[in-house]
């Protein structure tokens, strides 16, 4: 059982974390999506640790969190397409795919064996200063057991993670409160998975319609098991009506346990959705029912993680 420790973002808790991190040890850190457990992207043993702690399949690729465009570019074969993605979201909730670079120092544990890297520079200020203090590229899927809810407060981290590693920096709720757009740029710009940057505004930018990976195809991104994001409660969804016994959860005007945003706003909803989650989770219901979510701009990215939450599990 490892101590885990509680870490403010102050001059002490950033200097502590980043020694963690160059130590080998897995410190969980805020971004603006959801909370991420970090680890020295170099070092495999780190890296091997993240998926132990998380009970994660190895088959699974990992994101990098890097403090700028050069240290972006030191790993992977850059592109103009990534340039100007990078130009109108970054830093943001975009992480882009691209071939690694030969040489680039990464573990072959954080790419799942793969040639490419998923890559992003996070917005959240929290992270940045700890990713700019400890110097490197940190790989970090989210702060949770594997295929559990993702977490937006540091409690949720502790809740899942404590005696598994060694510190949360607790930086506050997460803002955006779904995981990062994954988007795929080894040939023509695929989305990988749907996030916190709706597909409609990376089209608009590059000017090109984007391509859809389909659920069949070998996985090539963090995010992409049919089985994720759930609750221990089974999850009932576009339900339109409750059952007896169950918790509920709302989208727009209606009587329910928790509701995602009474006014139908997505943005609130997705930044709701794991905290109601977690809330709904911890009553102790068998079965969380789940209003249906319009399925545009960020609802897209909600219906995704609510679909995997409630996949068939093993």
């Amino acid at each position: 059982m490892i101590e885990t420790q509680s870490l403010t973002a102050d001059d002490a808790g950033f200097a502590r974390a980043a020694e963690l991190l160059s130590g080998g040890g897995l410190v969980a850190f805020p971004t603006e999506t959801v909370y991420g457990l970090g680890a020295d992207a170099r070092n495999d043993h780190a890296v091997a640790r993240i998926y132990e702690a998380k009970g994660r399949p190895s088959f699974n690729p990992l994101i990098v969190h890097l403090a700028d465009l050069d240290a972006v570019r030191d790993l992977v074969d850059w592109s103009p397409e990534a340039e100007t993605l990078a130009k109108a979201f970054w830093p943001g909730p975009l992480t882009m795919v691209l071939p690694l670079k030969a040489g680039a120092g990464v573990s072959r544990l954080v790419s799942a064996g793969l040639p490419t890297l998923a890559v992003r520079m996070p917005a959240n200020p929290v992270a940045r200063r700890l990713l700019t203090e400890f110097g490197g590229p940190v790989a970090a899927p989210s702060a949770n057991p594997s295929g559990r809810i993702s977490p937006t407060r540091a409690a949720h981290v502790r809740d899942g993670l404590t005696g598994r590693i060694e510190a949360v920096l607790d930086g506050g709720r997460c803002g955006v409160g779904v995981e990062s757009t994954i988007l795929g740029l080894t040939g023509r710009p695929t989305l990988l998975r749907p996030g916190g940057l709706p597909l409609e505004d990376i089209a608009e930018v590059l000017k090109r319609p984007i391509s859809e990976r389909k659920d069949s195809e070998a996985i090539s991104a963090p995010g992409q098991l049919a089985s994720h994001y759930a609750p221990h409660a089974r999850v009932r969804l576009n339900a339109t009506d409750w059952h007896a016994g169950e918790a509920t959860l709302g989208f727009g005007p209606m009587a329910c346990d928790l509701n995602l945003s009474p006014t139908g706003d997505l943005v609130d909803a997705a930044a709701n959705l794991f905290e109601y989650l977690h809330r709904l989770d911890a009553s102790g219901a068998e079965r969380i029912a789940v209003a249906p979510v319009p399925h545009l701009g960020l609802g897209v990215a909600i219906n995704d993680r609510l679909g995997r939450a409630a996949a068939p599990r093993d």
